[in-house]
């Protein structure tokens, strides 16, 4: 796999200019027509009712309902628990999206997307729903190491539903749903391009005095295991769903890859977008739900790209064991230095950051197999990973 070139850029779309707050408003959109439509291509199964509505005020448009296919399906049973939102501080504002998990009205989303990327730890948040109503949400915890956020509106919804993302297939078709350029239920679609993909993305961790500052411009980069698509996602669409054929949630969208610079000069889609498997984003928003914060695990070990001996300057073969915090996870299982790291939890680590984002994947204190290279030896080692909060 060849090496990250972290061109990276995080989806949440901050205008030129921070607009005026909005007004707390509710509105209900009026449905005109519904229509009932049986076994929708694609996997939907049983009926499917779509609210046919003028254009602005309703969630999905259905003008022949003899010609719908499986991505209107698709929208059709998810749009409604996906939402968008604004946020807003005294020296900035921006937008993104988010999803329904509980019915109580628990949304996941991005930490980039409420923090402004790291800049405000206490925002306003508004989020509008489907069908036109507009809420005041709280905050209720965030994970910048895998940039994923809770937060909270009262009221009766429908929540998303999750798939298992660890039997996804490369080549599935998938359906991304958010506000792009703050564009409102936005639907399109694509295919997963690849499985396991480590990115590198800035923190949106908000500064508070502990932080390790890096080269002077904030917390390191955090890397992240993801899915990649082709479906189209832009700036706007973090935190948005991406959806499998039967409506079900397999990935928060998180990322783009960018031909050009990152910053306030976004450029759109280019076929390379990021999200975060569902079976992470349920994890992380169960832990955010029932106490505000998120564990990780801790290998301890500090390593480093080994290099691949055919071609040393473009690859990497592994993670390389450069040294053992004692009495760490790596220590204790039998990890030694030099080792190469190529596997862990039966899923191939190519490279340091590899390795680093998916240990961060695990809850603190779990069980997990490493694949490790020792000389012209291959080893598995059995090790429980410690709790990363504890290290810091």
């Amino acid at each position: 796999m060849p090496r990250d070139d972290r061109n990276r850029q995080f989806l949440f779309n901050l205008p030129a200019s921070a607009p005026a707050a909005t007004p707390k408003r509710k509105f209900s959109a009026t449905p005109v027509i519904a229509a009932l439509i049986a076994g929708v291509l694609g996997g939907i199964g049983g009926a499917v009712a779509i609210s046919v509505v003028g254009a602005g005020q309703g969630t999905v448009i259905v003008n022949d309902a003899q010609q719908v296919n499986w991505v209107t399906g698709v929208a059709a049973k998810s749009m409604k628990s996906v939402v968008t939102i604004s946020v807003g501080s005294a020296n900035a504002a921006g937008s993104g999206s988010g999803v329904i998990v509980t019915e109580d009205g628990y949304i996941l989303t991005n930490t980039h997307v409420v923090t402004l990327d790291g800049a405000a730890a206490k925002a306003a948040i508004s989020v509008k729903t489907s069908d036109g109503r507009v809420y005041r949400a709280s905050l209720v915890g965030t994970d910048p190491t895998n940039d994923l956020a809770i937060i909270k509106i009262n009221g009766s919804f429908t929540p998303i539903v999750y798939a298992d993302s660890d039997q996804l297939n490369v080549g599935d078709s998938v359906v991304a749903i958010g506000a792009p350029l703050g564009l409102e239920e936005t639907v399109t679609t694509g295919v997963i391009s690849a499985l396991n993909r480590t990115i590198q993305v800035a923190s949106a961790a908000v500064p508070d005095g502990s932080l390790q500052l890096w080269n002077g411009q904030g917390a390191a980069p955090i890397s992240l295991r993801v899915i990649q698509t082709d479906a189209a996602i832009n700036p706007g669409n973090s935190g948005g769903a991406l959806l499998n054929a039967n409506g079900e949630l397999i990935g928060i969208n998180v990322a783009i890859a960018s031909t050009g610079s990152s910053g306030s000069s976004q450029s759109g889609s280019i076929g390379v977008g990021f999200s975060i498997p569902s079976n992470i984003a349920k994890r992380i928003a169960g832990e955010l739900m029932k106490t505000g914060t998120a564990s990780h695990a801790l290998l301890g070990a500090l390593v480093s790209d080994a290099a691949d001996s055919a071609n040393a300057a473009s690859f990497s073969a592994g993670a390389k064991v450069e040294d053992l915090t004692a009495g760490g996870a790596a220590e204790q299982g039998g990890v030694k230095v030099g080792d190469i790291v190529t596997s862990f939890n039966g899923k191939p680590i190519t490279s340091a950051s590899e390795l680093t984002a998916a240990v961060r994947l695990e809850p603190a204190n779990s069980k997990a197999t490493l694949t490790v290279t020792r000389g012209a030896k291959s080893i598995t080692i059995n090790v429980t990973l410690g709790d990363a909060a504890k290290a810091k």
